[in-house]
Parts: structure tokens; C-alpha cells; sequence
């Protein structure tokens, strides 16, 4: 297994001008001269790389605002098609804060359909986090409220610094929680838990956030006010090693799975499995167990 940690032995930073230039995904247009709301750098060795989506709208502390959102869905369709990315994490370059939820200001400024509109957007947007076909992880480093824990709920995995605060705040506000939150948080910590803390619009820190299953690890805030990030990188290079088809077909059956009865369940994990089964991978993971070798996966 390669190390990436601060140095990487192999380092792109995909832009919209090249991609477009380069004809090889789908895109919309972006405003010339804007300073981007969310920046792509993918990092690892080619096939083997971990993409990191970072939030950067400073002034609005990554509040999910019109361009932040439009920007974030021309990310997904990138990855979503991208075979060299393995994993991928979702981090903020704001320090001090992981995504404060909805942009309220631009939110008064819009009519009751607009607002309707544009939160079924959020739900589809957060809904597209969850569909990418490769393991997402959020790197909570400060605060995740509203829809930030919506987002940070529609990952696959979550590590929060101890000292983050998340929360679906939304009754605080005469709202409730409309891009997944109801949906997702029960379905992660329980009926009970989830209706007490939207129900209360409570925050809660990462420390908690780990007692309940919120977060699947919590981690002492480091000097640098990375310590999640640099714990969501270590789980990803435990997963780049990993079988890329094996690891996907497992998404799969684990999120369809659940959503259906055992039986249906099962059924589910069995189409999986055999879609699995002619892969090069599985061969090569045969034969490097006969041979005593660690196996090198291609995601083939």
C-alpha cells in the first residue's frame, strides 16, 4: 500500500478548462474570472487515486448557496465517470468549519416555489453524493449544520475531530430538515435518536457524534485543524488497495440491501455477486492467494 500523506507520488488538479478542453465528461458552463466554491484534486498513483472534494467559500462559511451547489453537482459528474479514483473525501478548506447548511440570505430573497425548487435540487444534489459509485468520506473538522450534516449523512463513512459540532438545526430556524436528513439520520443512529435531535435542533460534538454511531471515528483536534482529514486519508489508503469492483458491487448490495426486506436483500447481494464474479480482479485475487503475493487490482 502507497502512502500519500503530504507528499504525493502522483498529483493532478482537475479544472473545468481542461476537462472541457479535453471533451471527456459532461459539463455545464461556469462564470470566467469567479474564484471556484469547490475545488477537485484527485492524488495517488494512476487508477489507484483518492479524490478530495474541497469546500472553499470562506465568506459564507461553505453555506450551500446557488454557485456552491451548481459547482458541487459539475464535481459529482466528474467523479461519477472518473475509473482512476478509488475514493473519494469530502473536506473543507475553511478552517473551523466542515458546511454551516443553507444559504439563509439567499434564501429570503426567493419566492415560496423558488425556495421548493431549489431545495429539491438539494435533495437531488445530496442524492448524487450518495449514488457515486466509489466510498465517499467526510472529514468533519468544525461545524456541520443543516444541510452539512445532510451532506456530510449522504458520505459512506464520516470522521468528525472531536471538537466538530453537527447538528439538523433546521427546527431552530421554522424549517425542518428537506435534503435527506429526516431520511438519512434515522437510518444511521435510530428512529429515536434521530427524532430527539431534530425535534430539539440540538448540536452535538464529534465525541458524542461517535457514542451514537453518527461518525464512524472521532479524533482529538491537532494543532494543524486537520486531524479529520488526516484520519479520513489514512482509511482511504486502507481502502486504495482494495478490489475497485468488489468494493463497489459491496456499496451496492449494502445500500439497496437495506432498503428492502432480507430476502429481497439477498437477491440483491446475489446479482452482485455474479456481476462480480468475470471480473480480472477476482482472478488475480485467486492467483495471488495461490502464489503468496499480495494482489494488484485494476479495477477490472
Amino acid at each position: 500500500m502507497f502512502r500519500l500523506g503530504r507528499a504525493t507520488v502522483w498529483f493532478r488538479t482537475l479544472s473545468a478548462e481542461c476537462l472541457d478542453t479535453c471533451g471527456r465528461f459532461p459539463r455545464r458552463a461556469l462564470s470566467a474570472g469567479r474564484k471556484k466554491e469547490i475545488l477537485l484534486q484527485v492524488h495517488g498513483e494512476p487508477n489507484c487515486g483518492i479524490a478530495e472534494i474541497q469546500m472553499n467559500r470562506p465568506h459564507a462559511k461553505n453555506a450551500l448557496g446557488k454557485v456552491f451547489v451548481d459547482e458541487l453537482y459539475e464535481t459529482l459528474d466528474i467523479l461519477r465517470y472518473d475509473e482512476n479514483v478509488r475514493v473519494v473525501i469530502i473536506k473543507s478548506n475553511i478552517k473551523g468549519v466542515f458546511c454551516a447548511g443553507a444559504d439563509l440570505k439567499q434564501r429570503a430573497q426567493m419566492t415560496d416555489s423558488q425556495a421548493v425548487h431549489f431545495v429539491q435540487r438539494l435533495r437531488s444534489l445530496m442524492d448524487g453524493v450518495a449514488s457515486l459509485p466509489m466510498p465517499t468520506i467526510a472529514a468533519i473538522e468544525g461545524y456541520a449544520l443543516g444541510g452539512g450534516l445532510e451532506l456530510a449523512l449522504a458520505c459512506d463513512l464520516r470522521v468528525a475531530a472531536s471538537s466538530a459540532k453537527m447538528g439538523l438545526i433546521e427546527t431552530t430556524r421554522g424549517l425542518f430538515p428537506g435534503a435527506g436528513g429526516s431520511q438519512r439520520l434515522p437510518r444511521c443512529i435510530g428512529v429515536g435518536r434521530a427524532k430527539e435531535l431534530i425535534f430539539t435542533g440540538r448540536q452535538i460534538d464529534g465525541q458524542e457524534a461517535y457514542s451514537i454511531g453518527l461518525v464512524n471515528h472521532s479524533v482529538p483536534q491537532n494543532e494543524e485543524g486537520d486531524a479529520a482529514y488526516q484520519r479520513a486519508l489514512a482509511l482511504a489508503e486502507e481502502i486504495v488497495p482494495r478490489a475497485p469492483v468488489a468494493v463497489k458491487m459491496s456499496k451496492v448490495a449494502i445500500n439497496r440491501g437495506t432498503e428492502v426486506d432480507i430476502a429481497s436483500g439477498m437477491a440483491i447481494e446475489g446479482i452482485c455477486y455474479t456481476l462480480n464474479i468475470p471480473t480480472k480482479d477476482r482472478q488475480e485475487g485467486m492467483a495471488a492467494f495461490i502464489e503468496k503475493r499480495p494482489p494488484k487490482f485494476i479495477g477490472k
